[in-house]
């Protein structure tokens, strides 16, 4: 049975990465995603502790996990990867998941810090977290749009309508 997202209550953003996960926290409303931290995989039940307590910490309503779609928007084994991620994730802390198309997220973080001036250290540093921040606000503005489909990119890519 496929559970639903609630509107109201914090989401966790998770850009899954096998080695780092970035994650972003939502305000109570579903309105704003901020960024939160990446957290450097440490094993199973490490990682279960960890999601469960942050869960429990922020009273999280639900999960988007970044889908690493193919240019084409087909999955990849990377995308199979964060799927059965997500899944687990929702197993751990009781919380529904959904999906978000995450392609081009970290192209986005990194220009938007070296933009800023940011060092290639700070921005190694932040990019995951960033990432998970762009990938839950597209979320998020993809519902209040009321765009229920299925995710598609960050952004589409420019066209000439003239």
């Amino acid at each position: 049975m496929e559970q639903t997202i609630p509107t109201s209550g914090r989401l966790l953003g998770l850009d899954y990465g096998s080695r780092r996960i970035g994650i972003a926290v939502s305000d109570t409303d579903q309105s704003i995603a901020s960024p939160l931290e990446t957290r450097h995989r440490r094993g199973m039940e490490a990682d279960a502790r960890f999601f469960e307590s942050l869960a429990a910490e922020y009273t999280v309503a639900g999960l988007v996990v970044g889908l690493p779609v193919h240019m084409s928007g087909d999955e990849g084994e990377q995308a199979r990867e964060a799927r059965a991620f997500g899944e687990w994730l929702s197993e751990i802390t009781g919380c529904p998941v959904d999906w978000q198309d995450e392609r081009y997220t970290s192209v986005m973080a990194q220009d938007l810090m070296q933009d800023a001036g940011l060092s290639r250290k700070l921005r190694r540093t932040l990019v995951d977290k960033l990432a998970a921040r762009m990938l839950l606000q597209a979320w998020i503005d993809r519902r209040v749009q009321g765009n229920t489909g299925p995710p598609g990119p960050l952004f589409d890519a420019a066209t000439d309508d003239d």
